[in-house]
């Protein structure tokens, strides 16, 4: 018997200069023919007495089936449940269940498809133990496992998100965080803003045939910056989110909002071609566009506009092309307000 449902929205992070504080949480549009970019979790509750490896049995469907481990040890999102049980003196899964992961976000694209797993881990371990976490309690869980406040803040919350940590860690990688043995973590490690998002503003999101991991992006980057690329970044990030909650909105500055000196140039050689959109594309010559930037650290591209999807992206992916010879795909996609959710079936 399925007992309940837990979804959580892919995302996009950054947007240009909000590098590591920016998250935006993604859906397809109802017009989409594409499968929806979230992930999905079927819980069913087996026959008592069933007797199974770790109480759990995992399917997993979609972006990358057949790529992930059904072992419930080693599944990431079964391994963030089980840490949250043990932080509450519970061994492991209370009685032998059937989980059936659908994901519908490409992996290692620059997506959230590690934040959706580990919001997606930490709200299965709240339903398991019934322990009744509450939202923002469980966004400290998933901080503690994966510090990206951008991401996980957009996938937990949804909507148009800033966060930032209060207690500052290095950002780590999921895999590193849940090799170690960890007690509850500290109360309201982060704080999140949901900022109004005009919904005229669509997202179009170029997806090259390669995997690009957050950890090898991050490797690219200095360990120090100059004040002025500080100063650069800091002036529009803190102007961004206005211009992009506003009517009508202002094309030619929501372009320059979008700038950025503290990731994008040193991710340029791993997106060939990426550095060529950024000088091409502007919305005086694509009517509709309103600005670029990687979405998260890449290797996606994400085109910010109110119309004319299709040139767009096409024009984005011709780039591409000529620079590296792969497949790339693209889609339109919007805000997902409703963030994580968890509901009976």
């Amino acid at each position: 018997m399925t007992i309940k449902q837990i979804r959580v929205p892919g995302s996009t992070a950054n947007l240009g200069p909000g590098f590591d504080v920016l998250g935006l949480a993604l859906k397809a549009t109802s017009a989409s023919e594409k499968s929806n970019l979230c992930l999905e979790l079927l819980i069913e509750r087996l026959p008592e007495g069933t007797s199974i490896p770790g109480n759990c049995e995992i399917i997993c469907k979609g972006e990358g089936e057949g790529t992930f481990s059904t072992a419930c040890d080693e599944n990431l999102v079964t391994k963030v449940a089980l840490y949250v049980l043990r932080s509450h003196g519970i061994r492991g899964f209370p009685s032998a269940v059937r989980i059936t992961m659908t994901s519908g976000i490409p992996s290692c694209r620059g997506l959230g498809s590690s934040a959706a797993a580990v919001v997606a881990g930490v709200m299965l371990g709240n339903e398991m133990g019934h322990l009744n976490l509450s939202k923002e309690r469980m966004f400290d869980y998933c901080l503690v496992v994966e510090r990206h406040p951008d991401n996980i803040g957009a996938a937990c919350h949804g909507g148009f998100v800033g966060a930032f940590m209060k207690i500052q860690t290095p950002p780590s990688e999921p895999s590193e965080t849940l090799s170690r043995s960890l007690a509850k973590p500290p109360k309201d490690i982060a704080s999140h803003h949901q900022y109004h998002f005009n919904n005229d503003i669509k997202m179009v999101v170029v997806i090259p045939d390669f995997h690009l991991v957050t950890k090898d992006a991050r490797g690219r980057l200095p360990q120090h910056y100059s004040r002025e690329d500080a100063v650069f970044n800091a002036q529009r990030c803190a102007v961004l989110p206005y211009l992009l909650g506003e009517k009508p909105l202002r094309p030619s500055k929501i372009s320059e909002a979008m700038r950025d000196r503290l990731h994008q140039p040193y991710r340029m050689g791993l997106i060939p071609g990426f550095e060529q959109v950024l000088q091409t594309l502007e919305p005086e010559n694509y009517p509709g566009l309103l600005g670029l930037c990687l979405s998260g650290a890449g290797p996606s591209i994400l085109a910010l506009a109110t119309s004319n999807f299709e040139q767009i992206a096409e024009a984005i992916c011709g780039i591409l092309r000529q620079a590296q010879d792969i497949q790339y795909d693209w889609q339109v996609l919007e805000v997902d307000y409703d963030g994580a959710t968890c509901r009976d079936v």
